[in-house]
């Protein structure tokens, strides 16, 4: 058996399908890991999303700050932005049991010694303080009442564990780190306006993965999210997010040898 991790998404099925002839990947003895974002970019978020309902047995997916956003539009919390491609999902018959799939995604995964999120983990988290924050953001988005968190979940603050001040603004932190991430500032706050390359972050800010000596540095951790960042893979990350949905390449990393597969988009 082989597990392939595979970047975001974001609607591209036609390479996503494309990426799984390649690795030859049989449902009846393979796994899949995706890193978030199913949604949103690409041209087919419904049959995106209708693939990994169906073999919901054998692929995971975190949940990504798009399918975040799916789900707060499709339940009436937030407006559709003109830039959001997911009306396919939000006019299907089947619409509801999409988003019913969608909600329990968890927002991390933790398998011996790996962690599969879509942005990544503040510094100050252990994997353990991690796994409790998801915890709580997974209950009440699979609550009866997901509103009360899709209501205070956009928002850039607070930034930092510090300026934690309240619940709401807990489950907003652990949404942005864990989904939104990509740089720090030195003191540590979140950055959201950077999104340009690794090689171009200014010395006033550095990658959440190059934090000294991060609590969850005992897990290697595999992410996506960050396009520019693109394939980056040291000895504490693996990103995936190779931009597809910007016309770039759809990727796949296999656990067992470390093995990198490609299909470039379009």
């Amino acid at each position: 058996m082989s597990i392939y991790a595979i970047g975001d998404i974001h609607g591209c099925f036609e390479e996503f399908q494309r990426l799984l002839e390649i690795v030859d990947f049989d449902a009846a003895e393979d796994r899949i890991w995706h890193v978030g974002d199913l949604v949103n970019g690409g041209p087919q978020s419904l049959e995106t999303v209708r693939w990994f309902k169906d073999h919901d047995q054998v692929a995971t997916s975190v949940l990504g700050n798009h399918d975040l956003h799916l789900i707060a539009v499709a339940l009436g919390v937030h407006k559709k932005r003109s830039k959001d491609t997911f009306d396919d999902i939000l006019l299907a018959p089947d619409r509801g049991e999409l988003i019913d799939w969608l909600r329990p995604r968890p927002l991390l995964v933790v398998d011996k010694g790996r962690v599969l999120v879509h942005a990544g983990l503040l510094p100050q988290w252990s994997v353990a303080e991690a796994s409790e924050l998801a915890r709580q953001v997974e209950e009440l988005l699979t609550s009866s009442k997901p509103e009360q968190l899709l209501e205070v979940m956009y928002g850039n603050n607070p930034k930092c564990c510090d300026d934690v001040q309240t619940l709401e603004g807990r489950w907003r932190l652990t949404i942005n780190a864990m989904t939104r991430m990509r740089v720090l500032e030195a003191n540590g706050d979140l950055n959201f306006s950077y999104k340009s390359t690794y090689e171009d972050i200014p010395p006033d800010k550095m990658a959440w993965f190059d934090a000294d000596q991060p609590a969850w540095a005992d897990h290697q951790i595999i992410c996506g999210h960050w396009s520019a960042l693109g394939l980056h893979r040291t000895e504490r990350i693996t990103a995936l997010d190779t931009g597809c949905r910007w016309g770039g390449k759809l990727s796949a990393y296999r656990l067992d040898d470390e093995a990198i597969f490609e299909v470039d988009a379009g």
